[in-house]
């Protein structure tokens, strides 16, 4: 089968270790190449699992969720006690832009179709596990929890399930992680507020959770989202927690996302 991508680079299984992969393909949308991390289980016989994205925050890249967040170890864990069914977890650099993309289109670039189109097709064309998959899943956390509920607001008919530990909730609130010019996304952002842009499909939503430490600098953001959601009759599921913006809260409560994502593929 003929590759939709101009290079593709995947990592040598002899090199590989617990259940990794790396993926980098090349692509119009970023006008260069794009990285994926992968975490692929050992399962025999299967072509078609599901694919969980998980986005990551500023400053970091397509290993972050793994090499600092453990997300391979908390997956095989759950599938080897038969808790969760076996599944693909993608974590896919942001496009590297800046101290963070935020995951829409801006300066040439389309960061969101990086994610929403040639990330699903990358994995599906070159991990033989996924090759017939159906059924995708989107989460995040800070600007990859805004860059999930965003793309699955903005996208529904891609994702089964959204998932945000932390998110972003208004692009504003990039300037509290980087000093990177909010006039550099603004300009570029025709709705940067989640709650608009949940609004505008929210008879197609997927089921959506989220979650926040009550000690995050986002935390009274996230109970406004949730306020709002309310408001617009908008289900989802928004929790609570002890914690701040740290990495020790989202190695805890990944596991909510990967059993979320789970009971709805």
């Amino acid at each position: 089968m003929k590759s939709s991508f101009k290079t593709v680079e995947l990592s040598d299984l002899n090199f590989e270790s617990q259940g990794l992969r790396f993926l980098t393909v090349k692509t119009p949308n970023l006008k260069g190449r794009g990285d994926i991390c992968l975490y692929v289980p050992e399962v025999d016989n299967f072509d078609n699992l599901p694919i969980y994205i998980l986005l990551h925050g500023v400053y970091g890249s397509a290993w972050i969720w793994a090499m600092k967040g453990g997300a391979h170890v908390t997956t095989e864990k759950l599938i080897k006690n038969n808790t969760i069914k076996p599944a693909i977890i993608a974590m896919p650099s942001d496009g590297l832009w800046g101290d963070g993309s935020a995951y829409f289109s801006h300066h040439q670039k389309q960061f969101d179709n990086w994610i929403v189109n040639d990330v699903i097709t990358a994995i599906k064309e070159n991990i033989p596990e996924a090759k017939n998959s159906t059924s995708t899943c989107i989460g995040g956390l800070s600007m990859g929890g805004y860059g999930a509920l965003s793309l699955g607001g903005r996208f529904p008919e891609k994702f089964k399930a959204i998932s945000g530990h932390s998110s972003i909730t208004k692009l504003e609130q990039m300037q509290l992680f980087t000093d990177d010019s909010l006039d550099e996304y603004l300009k570029e952002s025709k709705t940067s507020n989640l709650i608009d842009i949940l609004k505008k499909n929210k008879t197609s939503l997927p089921p959506i959770r989220f979650d926040c430490g009550v000690n995050d600098s986002l935390f009274e953001a996230n109970k406004l989202l949730h306020k709002e959601l309310i408001k617009e009759n908008i289900p989802h599921n928004f929790e609570e927690f002890k914690g701040g913006h740290e990495w020790s809260y989202w190695i805890e409560h990944l596991e909510k996302t990967l059993l979320f994502f789970d009971k709805l593929v």
